[in-house]
């Protein structure tokens, strides 16, 4: 056990048992030997010779590993003691994924403490950032037990409280993207821990585990969480600079000695992403917009490199529009990353985050179809195609309306939506009593959905007419003209949204986002329709993309037609070249 862990289980221990009064209970273990007997030089032998056992087996371990490995971890310790960014990076993001593929695909690295530490010589922040690794790995590609997600909270402590050590700030600068899967795996642990306590509570079949949660109801507990995030904003003061940015101003005149260190700058920013992802996993989705006020959507940022934060900014932003019911908001959001999602699918391909990067842009798919299906709009002809061909069939059910959509609603939300979770522990004496984040966050969804069953079903009938009786109408929907008048309503009511233009997330004006608009006049209703007009310039550009394609591929399944257009091809610059001479003379 290293000393760090002996010192919190002190603290832990003296917080317990507070001002208690040893002298009047019974006598403690130490009084009970014998002291003339004792040989302290014995003791001191028997220390040494257990300190001596540890290193050979910490030396043991440290031959096993192999050559590869050990320079490679040599070799990360020398870029970071230098400080040396560009080969950090390269550390980071590709020699250790390949060297996981190799030796630790299914397997954890090396311990942190008992094998990495002494080749390092106990280099604290190396070990703490190493040991972040270590855990991450463990959660991506094993099983982590309870013990190792206390394990891994417990580093994070450290980690935090040597950056937030105000005495002595870090002269530590981490490579962007390093810094950004540090926040984004510290909140995806804290959401993956509190999704297995519930679990644990729900099945209530290990009664030691649920003991333990008990007694240490701090853990990953959601203030600590919030307080991280909240902290790395204030003391990077990130808020003030993105101000001053936005006025025009240099924000280094108001970021202070620590905002101006590239290490709480880069920190700061991503959480205010974090909080961002925090806020709706605890379904407040106007508090998650709110954080970010200070961050510019339609500009970009020199963060805009790291894709990971990109596509975690576009989509809670996309989700949280969605539960707000701004739809075209929720387009917009999930239009624009998915866009660039398709147009950098080559970087992405030999990226080692290509499954996350998939598995995301499949769920904003799926919640693009939902808000394409509530709110519809034209959308850009590629993201369409695309959309057409993942989810086609169940966007045409959607848009069909009645009861029979309503489990296709259903199974993309579970599907698309973040794994929701709880504000504080569970109630473990009554398990019953614990309500699903998820089914509670889809249970208020599906209310919306179902008043506007009726929504597709009157745009088909509205499309023909211009004018129509309300009457009429009724009749042909077979159902009662006061009914039918609530329908339209919720119509009118639901075409109208707060749709952003600039500022605050938050911030909008109240306008129509459907092609077709009705009033009633008693019982006419009176409906106009706006034609958007078709940009035909996408559409060639489009189709004379596939032209070309198809034509190489014929080319390349017939290497005797591939020769004759190679000879007709050089025919006609020789005939090309032939005149151009004859013009000169």
């Amino acid at each position: 056990m290293d000393t760090e862990q002996v010192a919190y289980d002190y603290d832990d221990f003296i917080q317990k048992t507070g001002d208690y009064d040893f002298e009047d209970d019974e006598p403690l273990a130490t009084d009970l030997i014998d002291h003339e007997g004792f040989d302290e030089e014995q003791l001191l032998q028997q220390q040494q010779l257990f300190q001596r056992q540890i290193q050979i087996q910490q030396q043991q371990a440290a031959a096993q590993l192999p050559d590869a490995v050990r320079n490679f971890i040599l070799y990360f310790h020398h870029c970071m003691k230098e400080n040396n960014v560009y080969d950090l990076h390269g550390c980071y993001e590709n020699s250790f994924n390949r060297l996981t593929e190799k030796f630790y695909k299914n397997t954890p690295w090396p311990d942190p403490h008992g094998v990495v530490a002494p080749l390092v010589n106990n280099d604290q922040p190396f070990v703490t950032l190493y040991t972040e690794l270590y855990y991450r790995h463990l959660y991506a590609k094993l099983q982590p037990n309870l013990e190792d997600r206390f394990a891994s909270y417990d580093n994070y402590c450290i980690w935090f409280n040597y950056i937030f050590d105000s005495s002595s700030p870090p002269e530590l600068e981490l490579p962007t993207n390093w810094a950004w899967d540090i926040i984004d795996e510290f909140i995806y642990q804290f959401n993956s821990f509190a999704l297995y306590r519930s679990r644990t509570v729900r099945k209530s079949h290990n009664d030691e585990e649920i003991q333990q949660l008990r007694e240490h109801p701090q853990t990953w507990s959601t203030y600590t969480v919030l307080n991280v995030l909240y902290s790395f904003i204030q003391k990077s003061r990130m808020n003030e600079q993105l101000e001053a940015i936005k006025e025009g101003r240099d924000p280094d005149e108001v970021a202070g000695e620590d905002g101006s260190r590239p290490l709480y700058k880069t920190f700061g920013y991503f959480s205010i992403i974090g909080l961002l992802r925090v806020h709706t996993l605890l379904g407040d989705f106007t508090l998650a917009l709110k954080t970010m006020e200070g961050i510019d959507l339609s500009k970009k940022s020199k963060y805009a490199r790291v894709a990971g934060a990109q596509f975690t900014t576009y989509y809670y932003v996309g989700f949280c529009y969605m539960m707000m019911r701004r739809y075209a908001d929720a387009i917009k959001a999930f239009s624009h990353i998915l866009l660039y999602i398709s147009r950098t699918k080559g970087f992405h391909n030999r990226s080692a985050q290509y499954d996350s990067v998939t598995k995301r842009s499949e769920q904003m798919y799926a919640l693009l179809a939902i808000c394409v299906a509530l709110c519809p709009t034209r959308l850009d002809d590629s993201i369409h195609t695309t959309l057409r061909e993942k989810n086609g069939e169940q966007l045409a059910r959607m848009q069909r309306g009645g009861e029979e959509s309503l489990p296709v609603f259903e199974e993309l939300f579970s599907f698309s939506c973040p794994k929701f979770m709880s504000h504080g522990p569970p109630d473990y004496d009554n398990p019953a009593n614990n309500v699903d984040p998820l089914q509670h966050h889809l249970k208020v969804f599906m209310m919306d959905v179902k008043r506007t069953m009726l929504t597709p079903t009157l745009r088909s009938y509205l499309k023909l007419y211009s004018t129509m009786n309300i009457e009429k109408l009724a009749t042909f929907l077979e159902m009662d003209p006061e009914e039918l008048r609530s329908g339209l309503v919720v119509f009118k009511q639901k075409s109208r949204q707060v749709r952003w233009t600039e500022g605050s997330l938050l911030d909008g004006e109240v306008v129509n986002v459907s092609d077709l608009d009705i009033s009633l006049e008693g019982d006419l209703i009176n409906i106009s329709e706006a034609k958007i007009g078709r940009k035909f310039g996408d559409w060639f550009l489009r189709n004379t993309a596939k032209y070309y394609a198809v034509q190489d591929t014929i080319l390349n399944k017939n290497p005797e037609k591939q020769e004759e257009k190679e000879h007709k091809d050089k025919r006609r610059e020789r005939r090309e070249k032939n005149a151009e001479k004859k013009g000169n003379k």
